[in-house]
């Protein structure tokens, strides 16, 4: 017991000891508060310095926590299945009778637009006013006219069809024609009933009448069209367009027309000025920038083909989620080319050529995560506290300074 009680001083004796060296690596010194100073300028550092941590804590929650999308881009050996455009294109002086759409591989060769449930064309009539006229319809595929040699082959081809169909059919005169007399026009039995002096009966009556397509003017007199849809293209290239369609019968007269007539004809309707209200090739994804949206183009005076050459870089977006999309970016330059009648230069119309890029853009959506933002608010509270610490002790030590010169001269 003794030796147990004589052990008591050495323990304290020991941990005394450790106690102090325990003291000599304390680095957050607490001063007493007998021995603190307080001051007006150091209650307001202190105000200050929380709002400044909470609004740097704030910025940097919005930096670490919130999601940041970073791009790679990378040459891609393969290229995608399909090219998926939609678009909604207005023209404001062109009739829907005269329209169609067509694509063209590089070589100039048809190429199929691939139309099933997901991939269609409509189109619909506008008034004056841009108003839609009745419901939408389907909108002619194929059989574009690019230039006057197509023109030419229509005419000759129409001309022959119709020599043959007088040659073998033989119309009524509806009384008023001689023994074996055939009228095959409405005025072929205009002329019989004159030579009979007999009363013309109403034209809806006479088929050779019915049969004169009424010309455009009167059908479809100012109106415009809008055409809109999703098509899918091949991705090696090519051009989709919309030019004169081959229903040139709209322009109809009763007697047949000539070459000079047809071409003046389109050229004097198809005014090219248009609207491009989307041109998109493929989804959306966050950033996207779809730069032909909502852009105008206006013909005045002059025929003119418009030509967009646009340069499609696939790109593949990740969401945090796990999730991805394929699909495209796009930019795009564009040519207005003046065509005459006669110059040869081609017909009016607008002209989209595209190609797909080799270059592959990768988006990936991430945040940096709570470990990297409670380092930066220790960072941002540890900096805080320690500036404004300087400030508040270079602004003691300077009115310290002041008032000690002031008493000297006092």
């Amino acid at each position: 017991k003794i030796i147990a009680i004589g052990e008591v001083p050495e323990v304290q004796y020991y941990r005394a000891t450790m106690m102090d060296r325990l003291r000599a690596w304390d680095a957050q010194t607490t001063v007493l508060e007998e021995f603190a100073v307080h001051t007006v300028q150091g209650a307001a550092l202190s105000l200050v310095t929380i709002f400044a941590i909470l609004y740097l804590t704030c910025l940097e929650y919005a930096f670490h926590l919130s999601p940041v999308v970073t791009d790679r881009v990378h040459v891609n050996e393969t290229s995608p299945d399909g090219l998926q455009v939609e678009f909604d294109i207005t023209f404001p002086k062109i009739p829907c009778a005269l329209l169609s759409i067509d694509a063209a591989n590089p070589l100039g060769e048809s190429q199929s637009l691939n139309l099933d449930k997901e991939h269609r064309v409509w189109k619909h009539r506008l008034d004056t006013n841009g108003n839609e006229i009745g419901h939408r319809s389907r909108f002619e595929l194929g059989s574009t006219m690019k230039d006057e040699s197509h023109l030419r082959d229509l005419l000759m081809t129409k001309q022959q069809e119709e020599q043959q169909q007088e040659e073998e059919e033989c119309g009524d005169c509806y009384g008023a024609g001689n023994d074996g007399e055939c009228c095959n026009s409405c005025d072929d039995v205009k002329r019989a009933y004159l030579r009979k002096q007999w009363r013309f009966p109403e034209v809806n009556t006479i088929r050779q009448c019915q049969k004169n397509p009424k010309s455009l003017e009167e059908r479809q007199n100012n109106e415009g069209c809008n055409v809109h849809g999703i098509i899918a293209l091949s991705t090696g290239g090519g051009d989709f367009h919309i030019a004169p369609t081959h229903a040139l019968e709209f322009f109809g007269n009763e007697g047949p027309l000539s070459f000079e007539q047809l071409i003046n004809g389109i050229f004097e309707v198809f005014n090219c000025t248009h609207t491009i209200h989307k041109l998109h090739f493929g989804q959306d994804f966050p950033g996207n920038v779809n730069q032909m949206d909502g852009q105008n183009r206006t013909v005045n005076d002059d025929y003119a083909m418009h030509q967009y050459y646009i340069q499609v870089v696939p790109t593949l977006f990740f969401f945090l989620n796990g999730s991805s999309i394929q699909t495209n970016q796009f930019s795009v330059t564009e040519h207005q080319r003046i065509v005459n009648p006669g110059s040869g230069r081609g017909l009016p119309g607008v002209f989209f050529f595209y190609e797909v890029s080799p270059l592959h853009v990768e988006f990936v959506e991430k945040r940096l995560g709570w470990i990297q933002f409670l380092t930066s608010v220790c960072a941002v509270v540890g900096g805080a506290f320690s500036v404004m610490g300087m400030i508040d002790k270079c602004i003691y030590e300077f009115s310290k300074s002041h008032n000690k010169r002031r008493q000297c001269l006092g």
